[in-house]
């Protein structure tokens, strides 16, 4: 027998312990869009596709997570989220499972769209957090969990990378992240309340209220173009990565390949830094130095088809601006619409994962077209542009303020 849906204890909730379990649950859920980063030239001789055209499955996983994102964590602004998440992770599993018994490219393809609709599910966990954090200790909070986040995206090469090295082939990747999902599931349902219902489902109306939102909202709208532009660039980079290292000069191997996530994972813990930072109210500084960092780490990336020292101190650079930038965001946003956190989440984290998505398109068309040069130039344009489109409307807004 099912027991009646209880008003949620948040200190219970976010306790220390707990936020650390919601931080591994998002990295273990994001990892999955990832994991075939460093797996294309295997995948590519796998299917018998070229290692560009393995390189679009990529996007094909961030394309499945817009749509979760656009169309299923609205509804933990109305629904049991404990339920939801249920859900959503065993959809996970099966999809783990198909990609793990592919036999071509297209069923690949196909069960890389509904890992990324599933692995929408830590913006659930995400949205979850921020509701119930206090406003004082709420960008510290939302840090911790991508800080995960990022370290599962960034750490999700090197693990991919690695088993498939050991084991002597990528499906085994996918076997194993499906039983750690599967464990995680069982955990989050020992953890998680079952909420008292938060309003009438109406799925019309809710996903209709994303435009009214976007519309009342311009910091939102701001924020989403910078995420868009921050996970655009990171997308461009890692997603290239594979083709630069694969080849001339390097000739890495997938596990060689996937180990550049460690150097990346130490940009992860800028994400806790900026949290802190914005929770003391110095997030427009936050966003000028992440933002030039996010510039300095492509200018040394740019050396890296001649020298692997600059290349790791770029990577070290871009992860930092990037993922300090994506939680400088998040504390203001989370400040917006307290009653619609889930759909602030939504157009938020949808306008960065469709830069994201246009990144890995883009890195593997730049790539064919003019080698790492050409990727470079595409991948640095876009933290230079958000500094730009920043730089105008700081100077708008203190005329503004002048003029008051």
């Amino acid at each position: 027998m099912k027991s009646a849906p209880s008003t949620v204890d948040a200190s219970a909730l976010l306790t220390s312990t707990r936020i650390l379990l919601f931080a591994l649950s998002a990295g273990v859920l994001v990892a999955s869009l990832y994991y075939v980063q460093p797996l294309t030239s295997m995948l590519a001789a796998s299917f018998g596709v070229s290692v560009p055209q393995a390189g679009y499955l990529v996007t094909a996983t961030q394309i499945g997570y817009v749509l979760g994102i656009v169309f299923l964590v609205p509804l933990s602004d109305v629904l049991n989220r404990r339920q939801l998440l249920t859900w959503m992770l065993i959809a996970k599993i099966a999809a783990l499972l198909l990609a793990a018994t592919s036999q071509n490219i297209i069923v690949f393809a196909i069960a890389s769209v509904l890992m990324g609709i599933t692995s929408s599910a830590l913006m659930v966990v995400t949205a979850m957090v921020a509701s119930y954090a206090p406003d004082h200790s709420r960008g510290r909070m939302v840090g911790t969990v991508m800080t995960g986040l990022l370290l599962g995206i960034l750490l999700a090469r090197t693990v991919s990378g690695t088993v498939s090295q050991i084991s002597g082939g990528w499906r085994t990747v996918y076997v194993l992240a499906a039983i750690v999902v599967a464990a995680l599931l069982v955990m989050l349902r020992r953890i998680l309340p079952n909420e008292a219902p938060r309003g009438k489902l109406q799925y019309g109306k809710l996903l209709a209220s994303l435009a009214d939102i976007i519309r009342q909202e311009p910091l939102l709208r701001q924020r989403a173009l910078f995420s868009g532009l921050g996970l655009g660039t990171f997308s461009v980079f890692w997603t290239g990565l594979t083709f630069l290292l694969s080849g001339a000069p390097y000739h890495y191997s997938e596990m060689q390949i996937g180990l550049f996530g460690l150097a990346g994972a130490t940009g992860a813990f800028a994400a806790n830094t900026a949290g802190r930072m914005a929770d003391c109210g110095y997030a427009r500084q936050a966003t000028w130095l992440l933002a030039v960092a996010s510039i300095a780490g492509w200018a040394l990336i740019g050396f890296g088809a001649h020298s692997l020292v600059l290349l790791l101190i770029g990577i070290v650079l871009l992860d930092m601006g990037v993922m300090g930038l994506q939680v400088t965001h998040q504390s203001i946003i989370y400040k917006l619409a307290p009653h619609a956190r889930a759909r602030v989440t939504t157009v938020f984290i949808a306008g960065g994962f469709i830069g994201a998505s246009a990144g890995s398109a883009l890195a593997s068309a730049s790539f064919a077209a003019g080698g790492w040069p050409a990727l470079c130039m595409v991948g640095g344009a876009m933290p230079l542009l958000m500094l730009i489109v920043w730089s105008k409307y700081r100077h708008t807004q203190r005329r503004l303020e002048r003029l008051a």
